[in-house]
């Protein structure tokens, strides 16, 4: 009998202790949401108290309630330009042209410099080049070149999303596990079947981490052009709210904006966690 009641014993215990982090990790996600909700709470009422109380000055630092209140007159009326999805539908179709864009050309040039040295070695001197170039001052160039339409602003995007990738990519293919690389060869691979089945996978790690840093770029590009000289966008909103000093129509913008930024986040951290099931999770996870 005892022989019989050891294992479902054993495995009772195993089942509570799994139920035991489990709860535990829901309990701290828990705890980071609050803090983090509280903070936002914090922020945004000492921020309102400040600017009631005179410590700082509400033209030009505004407040809350009336950024919000600009949020949502731009959501009930419209603005000058047009209704307020309009103005983000516009924003969001250029940075994602961009950063489609800018990913694809970076994964392609990268894996490609990565996998093929004598390439490297001759065009590595000229990206580095135009990777020191400020690139955000390429937006009047394109201005120039494009015109008003999205297209200067997609090539704003792509500029600044290309190179992050691009050199993430090629880190990628060159660390790739040489063993693995070899007993492919071994097995009759092609360079072409390495590279598909070998090189990529092994990159697509080193590629998915840029692509979080290279939205945001895709946006900043997007908002930058449309600032500088545009029909349509977030970043036109933020021009003509400076221009008529409306301090709570920039930062209403702002806010438009970083909801917008991380609702992508988001997004690519779900496809990232769907796509990289077999990882394990951080260490700091079960803490």
């Amino acid at each position: 009998m005892p022989l019989e009641t050891a294992p479902a014993a054993g495995t009772a215990a195993v089942i509570s202790r799994t139920e035991a982090r489990q709860r535990a990790s829901r309990n701290r996600k828990l705890s980071v949401y609050a803090a983090r909700a509280a903070v936002l709470v914090g922020f945004l009422g000492l921020w309102e108290a400040c600017a009631r109380g005179g410590v700082i000055d509400p033209f030009n630092f505004s407040q809350p309630s009336k950024i919000w209140d600009q949020i949502w007159q731009w959501t009930t009326h419209g603005t000058a330009q047009g209704s307020l999805g309009e103005q983000i539908g516009y924003t969001l179709y250029e940075a994602l042209a961009g950063w489609v864009v800018g990913v694809i050309g970076g994964v392609l040039l990268g894996i490609t410099l990565g996998r093929i040295r004598f390439l490297a070695d001759v065009f590595g001197p000229y990206i580095k080049v135009l990777n020191a170039i400020p690139r955000i001052v390429l937006a009047p160039i394109f201005l120039i070149w494009f015109g008003l339409g999205p297209a200067s602003k997609v090539a704003s995007a792509v500029v600044l999303v290309f190179f992050p990738v691009f050199f993430n990519a090629f880190q990628g293919a060159r660390e790739v596990d040489r063993n693995l690389v070899s007993n492919a060869r071994i097995l009759g691979a092609s360079n072409r079947k390495v590279t598909l089945q070998v090189v990529i996978p092994a990159a697509t790690t080193w590629i998915f981490t840029s692509l979080h840093v290279s939205f945001g770029f895709a946006l900043i590009g997007a908002i930058v052009g449309e600032y500088i000289g545009a029909t349509k966008g977030l970043g036109l909103l933020v021009a003509a709210a400076q221009g008529t000093f409306n301090a709570a129509g920039v930062y209403a913008a702002m806010t438009i904006l970083a909801v917008v930024a991380l609702l992508t986040e988001g997004l690519l951290t779900f496809a990232e966690k769907k796509l990289f099931r077999w990882k394990p999770a951080d260490a700091g996870d079960g803490r």
